[in-house]
């Protein structure tokens, strides 16, 4: 069996490409960050033995003691590229038969290998996250494979005579193959537990070659893994549990939305019935209820400002109407000053002097006022329409609560027909809800 690792190589750094353009993806996409380097550090015990199948050339396999050390990139939560190093030694002897009961007749009769040092790049697959509905899991099985190659010497005693031969030492290709479990005792610590079979390509591993047969050797370690980095571990992350939670949290958003919804439509009913309730004019003589001083005015009777008929006709005006430009400023101040209630038709009280002055001048000059309410595109249009129109009925009755003729007002609304900006920016939307005044 012969190795070209040169192979391995092109695979490992196009999982690795593409797993960290995954992770770019991630970030731009504002997803979590995630800890994807890590180290480990582990030991355990070396032996020839492999429960796969197959026999080595010697018949009593020793156990010694092994230590390792691994860097490791995790690309997705499931998939991952690991560079191990282990030193250790392999013994092994032919002081038992083999499993047949046939006796090793083999003129060597025992062997210490010396792995001086080893190097495997493996691809390692996550099999198993325990839980599906938690995003962080805390356990999870994994399988491994690779290539690399080891460096050893071998120390044969022959039979009989008891002198020790010690090779020079070479290196040969080897392929991991392996599985593990690992544990989360805290989001930078793992504990790792870990079994590899490593196949040599060659017989004389163990310094004999007799059954023509590739030697291999085993790993079996624990330590502990330091994931570096700031945010969760990647390979704990499941993304199923992650989707899951995500749906949830747009469920319960729709929920809120719906609930908001109604609120919306609940305050909406009562600015309706409110504004129903201020601008409720029982005789028709233009004054509301509210302001009306002189209630149940009979129809056709000409009133003033409170409601109350009035003694004297008012003069007939026959010259033509001027409108100065103080006119016009007292105006524009009135429209600059002019805020209501969010949402609503109520004046707020810092509008009253500029309006004062307003009504001041209608009384003073005659004049005739148009009233028109706009809104911008918030909302539905039937809403903006009636709040328009509200608005200026609004401040239609404030101003002939304050003595202006109320046959001389005119208040119309316009919804959002009408803008002056636009309704792509807060500004614009800012400048489109306005009353505007037209003296004439």
């Amino acid at each position: 069996m012969k190795l070209n690792l040169l192979k391995l190589f092109p695979v490992a750094m196009a999982g690795l490409f593409i797993g960290n353009a995954a992770l770019a993806q991630d970030s731009m996409g504002q997803k979590p960050s995630f800890k994807t380097w890590s180290i480990g550090l582990n030991g355990g015990v070396l032996t020839g033995v492999s429960p796969l199948g197959g026999q080595n050339d010697f018949s009593n396999w020793k156990s010694s003691l092994g230590y390792g050390l691994y860097i490791k990139k995790q690309i997705s939560p499931a998939f991952a590229l690991r560079l191990d190093g282990v030193r250790g030694t392999v013994k092994g002897d032919n002081a038992e038969p083999f499993n047949d009961g046939t006796v090793n007749a083999s003129p060597i009769s025992s062997f210490e290998t010396d792995l001086r040092y080893s190097a495997t790049l493996s691809a390692q697959l996550n099999m198993v996250n325990w839980s599906m509905f938690n995003q962080h899991n805390n356990a999870q099985l994994y399988a491994l494979a690779g290539g690399g190659f080891v460096n050893y010497e071998t120390t044969t005693v022959a039979a009989g005579s008891g002198a020790s031969t010690t090779r020079s030492a070479v290196d040969k290709l080897i392929i991991p193959v392996g599985v593990g479990a690992k544990f989360r005792l805290s989001e930078g610590v793992n504990f790792d537990l870990g079994w590899t079979i490593n196949f040599v390509d060659g017989d004389q591993f163990d310094g004999y070659a007799a059954r023509s047969n590739n030697d291999k050797y085993n790993y079996a370690y624990a330590g502990l893994e330091f994931a570096l980095g700031k945010g969760k571990q990647l390979a704990f992350y499941s993304p199923v549990a992650a989707t899951y939670e995500e749906a949830l949290a747009a469920k319960n958003t729709s929920n809120s939305l719906k609930s908001d919804l109604d609120a919306q439509k609940a305050e909406n009913a009562k600015l309706r019935s409110e504004m129903a309730d201020m601008l409720k004019d029982s005789d028709g003589d233009g004054v509301a209820d509210k302001l009306d001083k002189c209630p149940n005015t009979p129809s056709g009777t000409v009133v003033d400002g409170s409601g109350c008929p009035l003694k004297v006709p008012a003069p007939q005006v026959t010259e033509r109407v001027i409108v100065t430009e103080a006119d016009r400023k007292v105006v524009k101040d009135a429209i600059d000053n002019l805020e209501f209630d969010l949402g609503k038709a109520t004046i707020r009280s810092k509008s009253y002097p500029t309006l004062n002055r307003v009504a001041a001048l209608l009384v003073e000059k005659n004049f005739s006022l148009k009233l028109a309410g706009h809104t911008d595109i918030t909302g539905s249009r039937e809403l903006n329409m009636r709040l328009s129109k509200e608005r200026a009925e609004s401040v239609k009755a404030y101003l002939v609560s304050q003595g202006a003729n109320a046959s001389r007002i005119e208040a119309t609304g316009y919804g959002p027909d009408q803008p002056i900006a636009t309704n792509k920016t807060a500004a614009g939307r800012q400048q489109n809800r306005r009353v505007e005044f037209t003296l004439y």
